[in-house]
């Protein structure tokens, strides 16, 4: 298995990632909260936002590439500031009628000052990224000195990595799969190569360790059981197995 490998698609530009995005806008929240209940992305976003709660409570947040707001607006439950960030204006559109703080922009050059977050989380977004050492350096530069950087990477020792490889891709509308968008895959042994200078992972978790495909927990039985098994892993030495895998990156003081 490679270290570290792309899958076709898109070519990862910002016009490229915005256009996807704004379509994806569109469906997004379809099978997620509300209407996700108890399911497979209630889980995995459960899991990441009470990872953000460990270290931003009553700290100042930045969620890069908060999408709708559906984590964001998690993360303003329990944060002494919380600010997101998006490329897409139709995502950020939904973002802003929750209320929430929020702004046009990408991870690679984001628009705040230096140190200026206790935390700086990213979910989901920096698998699309090709300047992969870019984005994680910009997220250092505005997280200040002790701070703590939570950046979610596509797992290819995972079976979400083994499905997205092998399966079809899925469709985020009746025109576009999500085979349009860049997508990489980081193993977790390569990520000390590519941290930013003055940072260093303290700690890990893996997200979607046992679960077999989204559509397990749509069955009552195995759902429970399978939900009760990520929690238990999440933060064990299995988490290297997580389809999805959060570094915790500490910033020196």
């Amino acid at each position: 298995m490679a270290m570290s490998e792309n899958q076709p698609g898109g070519d990862g530009s910002l016009d490229a990632n915005r256009a996807y995005y704004d379509e994806f806008s569109k469906s997004y929240e379809k099978h997620r909260r509300p209407n996700d209940g108890d399911g497979y992305h209630a889980m995995v976003d459960d899991l990441e936002v009470e990872l953000c709660a460990r270290y931003g409570r009553d700290r100042d947040v930045l969620e890069c590439g908060c999408g709708t707001g559906l984590i964001l607006e998690r993360l303003a439950s329990f944060a002494r500031r919380a600010a997101g960030i998006d490329l897409s204006p139709g995502m950020l559109e939904l973002a802003r009628s929750r209320g929430l703080d929020v702004k046009e922009g990408s991870v690679t050059e984001l628009p705040f000052d230096d140190a200026s977050f206790d935390v700086t989380c990213s979910f989901k977004v920096l698998a699309h990224v090709p300047d992969i050492g870019r984005a994680l350096s910009e997220m250092a530069r505005v997280t200040r000195p002790g701070g703590v950087i939570l950046a979610e990477f596509y797992n290819p020792l995972s079976f979400r990595g083994l499905a997205k490889r092998l399966g079809p891709a899925g469709r985020i509308s009746d025109r576009t799969r999500e085979s349009a968008v860049y997508t990489r895959f980081d193993a977790p042994w390569v990520l000390p190569r590519i941290l930013p200078p003055g940072t260093r992972i303290e700690a890990a978790r893996g997200i979607r360790i046992v679960t077999p495909a989204a559509a397990a927990m749509r069955l009552p039985g195995l759902a429970g059981m399978l939900r009760r098994a990520e929690r238990l892993l999440c933060d064990s030495p299995a988490a290297v197995l997580g389809g999805f895998y959060v570094a915790v990156i500490r910033k020196a003081a």
